[in-house]
């Protein structure tokens, strides 16, 4: 049995985990704080789980939240747990993987390394789980203390589409179409390309005609929102017939996802590994989330032959 526990936001897709999997069980955790607003933390019946598997589901999209879940996240290991998986769907300071200038601080490395500091298991280092990185190259930011496993919720998108017909697959720059392009060989695919004018975005086709499709975006996240509503307004002035989207991390801070409610996107597909904003934009059209929680349920589940 493996014992999935949560952080509060991501506690309704826990119970969803655990509904998709038999070997999979939730435990609560006492999250409250004292008056000075620290923590006040505890792991209910923690006795038990000694030379157990365990697993943490993570939420780190607000900063505030980082060392609330740190601190469960560094003493599970201490219990002497056989196994330890934490899965942090998204990774929040992906797009801060590089430096133009000194002085800048790539955080993505910071929080890499605090993520490092997981203490041994049982059985070896604790593995995380990330939902398409937003570079790939940040797995060398984490120390050999913990085993970084780079997972994606592109294969969800393609189940998605063989519903739909008489599509094709844009990205919005090749660095999108180097990292997603292998999942959609069966469909017409179209290159696009984003240079940044100041404040602005321009988007031009480079490969491909949308002509008559069908279109549908696909990217690893979205901030702003602008690379996309771009690129479809590139789309339809080629004559797509249609312009849908997927990010797999929808992350709209400061309601960026408003435009989009009027935009003309016939599809929105997001997934709820920021389950905030994901929660909040499931029931309004052109949005449509598709669930994390049979792709995790497999995750954890995997190298635990001896299970009964």
């Amino acid at each position: 049995m493996i014992t999935l526990l949560a952080c509060p936001q991501m506690r309704d897709l826990a119970e969803r985990i655990a509904a998709a999997q038999a070997h999979i069980q939730t435990a609560p955790i006492r999250w409250e704080y004292f008056t000075d607003g620290f923590p006040n933390l505890l792991v209910e019946n923690i006795e038990v789980i000694r030379n157990h598997h365990l697993a943490f589901l993570a939420a780190f999209d607000t900063p505030g939240d980082i060392f609330t879940q740190l601190s469960v996240i560094y003493e599970i290991p201490r219990y002497a747990v056989r196994s330890f998986k934490i899965v942090l769907p998204y990774y929040p300071t992906g797009t801060m993987e590089r430096v133009d200038r000194d002085g800048q601080i790539a955080t993505a490395a910071t929080l890499a390394k605090m993520l490092s500091g997981v203490p041994m298991t049982l059985s070896g280092p604790t593995q995380v789980i990330i939902f398409d990185i937003h570079a790939l190259q940040e797995r060398f930011y984490f120390s050999d203390q913990v085993i970084p496993r780079l997972e994606s919720g592109v294969p969800l998108l393609r189940d998605r589409l063989a519903a739909h017909e008489n599509l094709a697959i844009a990205f919005p720059d090749e660095g999108a179409w180097k990292r997603f392009g292998r999942w959609f060989q069966e469909y017409p695919l179209i290159v696009c390309h984003k240079v940044r004018d100041g404040g602005q975005r321009r988007i031009s086709i480079r490969e491909g005609d949308p002509a008559g499709k069908h279109v549908v975006i696909v990217d690893d996240l979205a901030l702003s929102g602008g690379t996309l509503l771009a690129c479809q307004r590139a789309l339809k002035a080629a004559r797509a017939a249609a312009v849908s989207a997927y990010v797999t991390h929808g992350v709209f801070p400061d309601k960026a996802w408003e435009p989009f409610l009027q935009a003309g996107f016939t599809h929105f597909w997001m997934t709820d590994s920021v389950p905030r904003t994901a929660g909040y934009l499931a029931a309004r059209p052109p949005f449509e989330i598709i669930s994390l929680d049979q792709a995790i349920a497999r995750l954890l589940m995997e190298d635990q032959q001896d299970l009964p």
